[in-house]
């Protein structure tokens, strides 16, 4: 449970960071510059559970690249990406979403996720974050980026049961 007594039923949005936060912040680079990055299948479900919820998710990146919308789209979920102002972006999905500023919460790991973490209340981020994001987030993690983050937050802060949930009809 997060420290202001917040339940997962308070919540209407989550949004993510990709590099860094549903990644370990590696990008692999091949000989014709193909892209490729490390995820956790332990998130894959999670994000079931979130689905399960009818809790919407969002991908919000700064970059656009295919293997942010290949992953977005596995998992089920909407990527905004191409973002630099990333508060503009998430003001923008409030507005068009109608979604309470203060039921969002927003994962992010580094520098480009300060104004947004520093702007809604409900933030986290992973334990490799840079240290400033830390400074700010409500909710530090125990797990690093690309680790099972979307998990640890469901099973840790929320303390949510997914085997519960997705495998024995609760």
């Amino acid at each position: 449970m997060l420290d202001q007594n917040i339940t997962l039923d308070e919540v209407e949005a989550f949004v993510f960071d990709f590099d860094g936060v549903l990644t370990n912040n590696f990008v692999y680079v091949s000989e014709d510059g193909k892209e490729s990055v490390r995820c956790s299948r332990a998130d894959g479900i999670a994000f079931d559970a979130l689905r399960k919820l009818e809790k919407t998710s969002y991908i919000l990146s700064s970059e656009k690249n295919s293997v942010v919308t290949k992953r977005a789209n596995k998992l089920g979920i909407t990527a905004i990406q191409g973002k630099r102002d990333k508060l503009a972006a998430i003001k923008e999905l409030i507005k068009k979403k109608n979604l309470d500023i203060n039921r969002i919460v927003y994962v992010g790991n580094d520098l480009n996720d300060l104004q947004v973490m520093k702007k809604l209340k409900l933030t986290m981020c992973p334990k490799d974050s840079h240290p400033r994001v830390q400074a700010v987030a409500l909710f530090v993690l125990k797990t690093k980026g690309g680790e099972g983050i979307v998990r640890e937050i469901l099973e840790a802060v929320f303390n949510l049961n997914i085997e519960d949930l997705l495998y024995n009809g609760a």
